[in-house]
């Protein structure tokens, strides 16, 4: 919602009694875990949540990415956990090489194909893990998402924060974005700022873009293949940011499609394009089966400033021996 990122005005304060309540609901339900009266599920490896305070992508993907290869080249066995957000089903689900977007959702199948990680999808985060144990010997567990999913225990709490956005008008929803409120940003092992300076204790984090793919087949092309003006198209928490990437670029926009987050994408969404057009890695895993030839994705990777990698690295040896 537009509104979420000015000051606040009409429309905000117009709300303020339904965000009273998920304040009260939402508060209820965190002292509920914390008093031991709803059970909280420790997983026998650690858990590094990745997550953020409010609604919308704030990169939290390329951060997952950046940590799995991290882990691994550290010489440890991690999986990675997903909610499944707007997928099918059924759940809990191994996430394979060849799953379906819609039965999975687009982060799982964006996260495995870059990764080739053993994932799981599922809302019950307890049955996912489980599910990932039953199948595979593993050291430690990244999940995407699930700062506000009380019910699983976590080792690292790593918030990451749009630089650019921030936190809107700083009220809860559905007055503003945030899922809870920044005092929240006390309790996290790491926060992360996406795209802005970083804070003393933070960390910043770039995105860069590597060479253009075509969606149908993830062939490689160069960017002076995109001479002419082509249509970015993006089903992402903040569309613009994926749109002054290009700009960026000096390409020239002929046309920009914002659709919403986690939008599921279909031929009749882009009937009338006639030249090309360029998406994000993760709408792209949802359109492979009805791309045309002129259709491409860009590819981003996560570098941090300092090292936030190897700090986690770090703290999981420290805390776990690993």
């Amino acid at each position: 919602m537009n509104f979420w990122y000015r000051p606040a005005g009409w429309q905000a304060f117009a709300l303020l009694p339904l965000t009273g309540l998920f304040w009260l609901v939402s508060s209820l339900r965190r002292q509920l875990f914390r008093l031991g009266i709803k059970k909280v599920y420790r997983a026998p490896v650690p858990v590094i949540v990745v997550g953020n305070l409010s609604v919308g992508g704030n990169g939290k993907t390329p951060v997952v990415l950046a940590l799995a290869e991290s882990l691994k080249a550290a010489g440890l066995k991690p999986a990675l956990l997903a909610r499944g957000y707007g997928a099918k089903g059924p759940f809990p689900a191994l996430v394979t090489a060849d799953a379906k977007a819609e039965r999975v959702g687009d982060e799982a199948r964006l996260l495995t194909k870059r990764s080739g990680l053993p994932m799981a999808v599922g809302g019950d985060r307890r049955a996912a893990i489980e599910l990932l144990l039953n199948h595979h010997e593993l050291d430690v567990i990244i999940s995407d998402d699930g700062l506000q999913h009380y019910a699983l225990d976590r080792d690292i709490e790593i918030v990451v924060v749009d630089g650019q956005r921030q936190f809107g008008n700083g009220y809860l929803m559905p007055s503003g974005p945030l899922r809870e409120g920044t005092w929240r940003l006390d309790d996290a092992d790491f926060i992360v700022i996406n795209g802005n300076d970083a804070s003393a204790g933070q960390f910043t984090m770039t995105l860069n873009q590597s060479l253009p793919r075509r969606v149908k087949d993830d062939a490689v092309v160069s960017w002076d293949a995109l001479t002419q003006p082509v249509t970015a198209a993006a089903g992402i928490g903040n569309p613009e940011r994926f749109f002054n990437s290009l700009r960026q670029r000096h390409l020239t926009l002929e046309n920009t499609l914002a659709f919403a987050d986690h939008h599921q994408f279909s031929e009749h969404d882009f009937q009338h394009l006639q030249g090309p057009l360029l998406m994000t890695e993760k709408d792209a895993v949802k359109c492979q089966a009805f791309a045309q030839d002129h259709w491409y994705y860009v590819p981003v990777d996560a570098a941090f400033g300092p090292d936030l990698c190897q700090a986690v690295v770090d703290t999981l040896r420290s805390r776990h021996g690993l």
